[in-house]
């Protein structure tokens, strides 16, 4: 790992040596050495005399922050919930904080200390005071109100926690940053991802808990909108500690792999033509769970009321037949008080393949199957379900054995469906509302399979847990904003 740049504290002299290496690489001299290859050499160059440079100059910011009375005691004012009553000021620490380009400033900060109420007085001399032992659980309130307890500054920190979820391993999320001036080791972005997420899922979990004693805000978000909400499942393997003893060789557990089924959801917004919008003001609300489909519903419902979800215009609940989900939301979006326009749809394009399963058993040749598909999928599609159900009954009639069979369950599945009130396509398409659950799709895909599923890939559940989280908050597009709220956690003032 390379070694880190210490800070210089003068920014004349920072400029100063960026100019002298820069001025270096702005010069050529036999112009038949240069190519592609030449020219990208020093584009990196280049770049990573500016980063080192940016470091710098946020050590001296650091450094100008870390000397101001006034800063010093701000910050004590606002991490002063994280401080127990038995937290008492313990002199100074010198922590070193890493930024961009390995630039390391070294500051000298005011730090607080747990004492324990426990321990007995360990001097009774008068004149020395009473000696009291420590449990060592201190820290500094600067560092901890600027979201930099790990070492690192905030934009460091949070560019690991996002390569580390982004990319395909954390072994590639580390190439990246190296690029970017962050080399750290692979062992510390695992580490920092993670913590980041952990501290995501925990103010999820709040949200949930204000919503359960109805202190939960309502943005209004979705005021006078056309929502979608779309839910699915996708599967991962999680892996599971065996029972017993530890192996005698390497002293650990066996585990092994199950898979389970994470629950997802995406809300997001359509205009008077059907097109998604995703602007600042209208973001796309993605998320999901491994904790089974009674914690998905709290996390739903949380996201609903808290986006106003009551004061929409228009509400589509799309997704495939898992029984769950027509079980248990329905319900919740009546509790919720969405509007009478709301309509309940199966995705269209998995009734059809239902149908395509009917045809492959009922019919014999290829010809006579797709044209009776294609024919029903537009009689699906116009609303005339119960002419397709009399079509398929006749069917069904001439049919035996296993193919018969088959036909009911195919048959079946879109009566149920049917009875539900969930092929009302006609209805959704003259509204210019979505037909298919896509947009759930394709989060599950880059999600799930394009991260968290392959072979040899087996999770613990709370590490799937929080990668899910963080991989929907970038596919959302709403990393600034989780980023935000991770570095606002840390803010804490006294409060009452």
């Amino acid at each position: 790992m390379a070694k880190n740049i210490s800070a210089t504290l003068d920014l004349n002299k920072s400029v100063k040596s960026f100019h002298s290496q820069v001025a270096k690489l702005l010069e050529f001299t036999n112009i038949t050495e240069w190519n592609g290859k030449k020219l990208r050499e020093r584009e990196e160059q280049i770049r990573e005399q500016a980063i080192i440079l940016a470091g710098q100059c946020i050590a001296i910011l650091l450094y100008n922050l870390s000397i101001s009375p006034k800063v010093l005691n701000y910050s004590v004012s606002q991490t002063q919930e994280w401080r127990k009553l038995n937290t008492q000021k313990h002199g100074s620490k010198k922590r070193q904080i890493v930024t961009f380009g390995n630039v390391e400033v070294t500051l000298n900060l005011p730090y607080v200390l747990e004492r324990n109420p426990t321990s007995k007085e360990s001097n009774n001399f008068p004149f020395n005071g009473p000696k009291i032992k420590t449990s060592n659980q201190g820290f500094c309130p600067f560092l901890k109100w600027l979201g930099m307890s790990e070492g690192i500054t905030p934009l460091v920190w949070s560019t690991i926690a996002k390569y580390g979820a982004i990319a395909s391993s954390f072994d590639a999320a580390r190439s990246t940053l190296m690029d970017w001036g962050i080399n750290v080791s692979l062992k510390r972005i695992e580490r920092l991802t993670y913590l980041f997420g952990e501290i995501g899922i925990n103010l999820r979990q709040s949200k949930i808990l204000n919503l359960e004693m109805d202190h939960l805000s309502n943005s209004n978000v979705l005021k006078d909108q056309r929502v979608v909400i779309a839910v699915d499942s996708g599967r991962t393997k999680i892996r599971f500690n065996k029972k017993g003893r530890r192996s005698n060789k390497t002293n650990r557990h066996g585990f092994v792999g199950e898979w389970m089924e994470p629950k997802f959801l995406t809300i997001y917004v359509v205009n008077e033509q059907g097109k998604k919008i995703r602007t600042s003001a209208i973001p796309i609300t993605n998320d999901g769970t491994y904790s089974g489909y009674k914690e998905f519903l709290k996390i739903l419902e949380m996201y609903l009321e808290n986006l106003g979800i009551s004061e929409a215009k228009q509400v589509l609940l799309i997704a495939d037949g898992a029984e769950w989900i027509w079980i248990h939301i329905p319900p919740l979006l009546k509790k919720l008080k969405c509007p009478l326009e709301t309509y309940q749809l199966l995705d269209f394009y998995h009734a059809a393949s239902h149908l395509q399963d009917f045809a492959d058993a009922a019919f014999n040749t290829e010809n006579e199957r797709q044209a009776w598909f294609k024919k029903s999928r537009k009689i699906l599609k116009k609303g005339q379900t119960l002419d397709l159900m009399r079509n398929m009954g006749e069917l069904i009639s001439e049919a035996t054995g296993e193919r018969c069979k088959i036909m009911v369950r195919e048959r079946n599945y879109i009566l149920k469906a049917y009875r539900r009130r969930l092929l009302k396509y006609n209805e959704v398409v003259a509204r210019k509302l979505p037909l298919g659950s896509g947009a759930v799709e394709s989060l599950i895909r880059q999600v799930v399979n394009l991260r968290m599923k392959g072979n040899s890939k087996f999770w613990l559940q709370n590490n799937a847990e929080i990668m899910l989280h963080l991989r929907c908050q970038w596919i959302a597009k709403s990393w600034d904003n989780f980023c935000d709220s991770i570095f606002n956690f840390f803010i804490k003032p006294q409060t009452g």
